[in-house]
């Protein structure tokens, strides 16, 4: 994730608006995240994190993909944020999470969060995600949302990271925000 630590204070939930990325906002979305994870590049010494080797046909194929649940935050007509999931038999992976860098600090990423788990097919029993190792506050968000370390590991370009989940009890949701359909 590239949201950072979101303080107490969330943006209005009136003004931020969830709803699924289609294929046409691929662009924007791709836009957002490289934006998002610039820093994360920084911290890492490296572009080569897979977020920013994305290509725009690879994330046009996730959107398009029946297992990925895309969604985007709005304000406005302005796309700011974006999240996926990746469903696998009894898992989703929570891939993907950016704000859009001037946008951070207004709750964003809890919302695309919230959104996400109220979104997790029945037969999901677990949500996992991978993390930077020395992205602390991503780290603490993910824990503040229900996550919980399990495991470490390298990615490509061998920046350590730290693997979480959150499990999902069966007939249970998750969270309970309402997505609007993609429009």
């Amino acid at each position: 994730m590239s949201a950072a630590a979101e303080p107490a204070a969330a943006a209005d939930p009136a003004e931020v608006v969830i709803r699924r990325l289609r294929a046409e906002h691929a662009g924007e979305a791709l836009t957002v995240q490289r934006a998002a994870f610039v820093d994360e590049a920084r911290r890492y010494r490296t572009s080569e994190i897979p977020p920013l080797r994305e290509t725009l046909a690879e994330l046009r194929a996730d959107i398009d993909d029946p297992a990925v649940i895309p969604l985007g935050a709005w304000l406005g007509s302005r796309l700011v944020g974006s999240v996926r999931g990746r469903v696998s038999a009894d898992r989703m992976e929570l891939a993907r999470l950016a704000v859009a860098p001037d946008t951070r600090g207004r709750g964003i990423a809890r919302q695309l969060v919230t959104a996400l788990l109220a979104e997790v097919p029945a037969r999901v029993r677990v949500v996992w995600l991978v993390a930077g190792g020395d992205s602390e506050a991503n780290l603490a968000f993910y824990r503040r949302v229900g996550f919980r370390p399990v495991g470490e590991r390298s990615d490509v370009a061998g920046v350590r990271l730290v693997v979480l989940e959150k499990p999902v009890e069966p007939g249970k949701p998750v969270d309970s925000t309402r997505v609007v359909a993609a429009g």
